[in-house]
């Protein structure tokens, strides 16, 4: 009975993480109406920028670099967009936006008009209009402000609505970040997480966002009613945009547009402070809210010890703690389960032709010794939103990004202690999930009473295949979450040790 749970609770975790992986749903916040259409752009847009493919392709002499202590960017001068940035205080991690905060017309084409240390302005001017697109730099460091003025300077009245392309998200293969990335959109009734592989429609959007594994950009307009609109250019490449209401512009009459962006980390406090809306963005997956007080806690011990390794220890202790009654009931019910087991192999023998009549005498042995087969699972099933909570944020939270502890270089990737030859059919020599697979193996072996019936050989195959199912299942997961289940499991070793030398 416990072999079987303990293989479902191994079997339900790894299809729940294989699930979390596989399948990006909308998550909606408040239950609001919302018009979501998918459907292709509408044909007032101007044409759209080329595929991205030949976007990423820029001349040197083309870019135009802005550094601060905070962000380095390369604006591609003649779609005075972004072609990509990194980050100096996080290890110089580069975020790619494939000329995002790009204005969706092939035909403009920028020239840098002004450079200061707060302000990069480039200009686009021809026979019907001129464009001026200023990016303003404040002391916040990740915050950014972009005005576009648009001037008619035709003879007759000019339709203006042109898109601001927020980037590309890019999910080929070799891609690592693929798997990562996702869109944010928000109106005044709603926040949608949506998955950006096919084309969508959403009114009134408020402000949009993009992001990868750590860093996210969120721009929100300030002012016109815009529509977002998801384009998926191929099946690999799709491209989030604002597109603003149609406006018909008098001869030399001007138009700005304001926008308010964030470039930077997914670091609530840091997204708090320049728009608690915002926050919203840094979601976690199906079980947000507990990972978001779990990685709560941890920075809270993490401010104690100023390791997060034995922040996660730590933490593992606290839980073992609060757990510490059930856990105490449920091994005392494994080691009844175990003192009953030569009962019910009696049983099994005198009923083999007669299993719903073995089934009742098993049950009503349980009664008489007042036992209770499902007693072990509380603890267990108390756990599982604790471990799925943690490894989604472990998956995404910045804080733990290249967080070290002894030989672990990042909590948050596999602890690879040595790297393999190219030949050998794995990468890298993980640790942790093999001392996680050991550690079960021994634990299978000392509590599995001998026994000398028919299943003892599926005891036996049981007592094997349950360490390399999770051994299997954690070798790439995060280090960081391996080490807690690996010291959760300890701890309940040397538990169960304790209670078994209880007479």
């Amino acid at each position: 009975m416990e072999k079987r749970l303990l293989l479902a609770v191994a079997l339900s975790i790894f299809v729940l993480l294989s699930w979390s992986l596989l399948t990006q749903k909308a998550h909606h916040i408040e239950n609001k109406e919302v018009t979501i259409q998918q459907s292709p752009a509408p044909s007032v847009l101007p044409e759209q920028s080329a595929p991205v493919e030949t976007q990423q392709k820029s001349n040197p002499e083309d870019l135009l670099e802005y550094n601060s202590d905070k962000l380095a960017i390369n604006f591609v001068e003649p779609q005075a967009a972004i072609q990509d940035l990194t980050f100096p205080q996080y290890h110089n991690y580069k975020f790619i936006l494939h000329n995002g905060l790009s204005i969706g017309d092939t035909k403009l084409s920028f020239r840098k008009e002004s450079v200061t240390k707060e302000t990069i302005t480039f200009s686009h001017a021809d026979t019907n209009q001129r464009i001026e697109k200023k990016f303003i730099f404040s002391n916040s460091g990740y915050s950014i402000w972009l005005e576009l003025k648009i001037q008619n300077l035709s003879q007759g009245s000019l339709d203006v609505n042109f898109p601001l392309i927020l980037g590309t998200l890019d999910f080929a293969p070799v891609n690592l970040q693929s798997r990562y990335q996702d869109i944010t959109i928000a109106t005044s009734e709603k926040t949608l997480h949506l998955n950006a592989r096919k084309d969508l429609e959403i009114q009134r959007a408020k402000f949009a966002s993009l992001r990868d594994r750590y860093f996210c950009l969120i721009v929100q307009p300030q002012n016109g009613n815009y529509i977002a609109l998801v384009r998926k250019i191929n099946p690999q490449l799709s491209t989030i945009e604002l597109t603003p209401a149609m406006s018909q512009l008098a001869p030399g009459q001007e138009i700005v547009q304001k926008f308010h962006i964030y470039l930077g980390p997914q670091d609530l406090k840091l997204i708090d402070k320049l728009n608690p809306e915002w926050s919203a963005v840094v979601y976690y997956g199906t079980f947000d809210i507990i990972s978001q007080i779990l990685l709560q806690l941890l920075a809270f011990l993490h401010s104690l010890v100023h390791n997060w390794g034995w922040a996660i220890i730590m933490f593992s202790l606290i839980v073992y703690l609060i757990l510490y009654p059930l856990s105490v009931k449920q091994m005392r019910s494994m080691k009844e389960m175990q003192l009953l087991q030569p009962h019910i192999e009696e049983l099994r023998k005198t009923y083999k032709d007669n299993q719903p009549r073995f089934n009742k005498e098993v049950m009503e042995l349980y009664r008489t010794h007042k036992v209770n087969p499902f007693g072990g699972c509380l603890p267990i099933i108390l756990q599982m939103p604790i471990y799925i909570a943690l490894w989604q944020a472990f998956q995404r939270s910045i804080l733990l990004n290249n967080a070290s502890f002894l030989w672990i270089k990042d909590l948050s990737s596999p602890d690879r202690l040595l790297m393999l030859p190219p030949s050998w059919p794995v990468k890298e020599l993980n640790i942790l999930p093999l001392l996680t697979a050991l550690l079960m193996f021994l634990q299978q072996k000392m509590f599995t009473p001998s026994s000398t019936s028919s299943s003892a050989e599926q005891q036996k195959i049981m007592t094997m295949m349950m360490p390399l199912i999770f051994g299997f299942a954690f070798y790439n997961m995060p280090s960081g979450w391996v080490l807690y289940f690996l010291i959760n499991s300890l701890l309940m070793l040397v538990n169960q040790l304790r209670i078994n030398r209880i007479k």
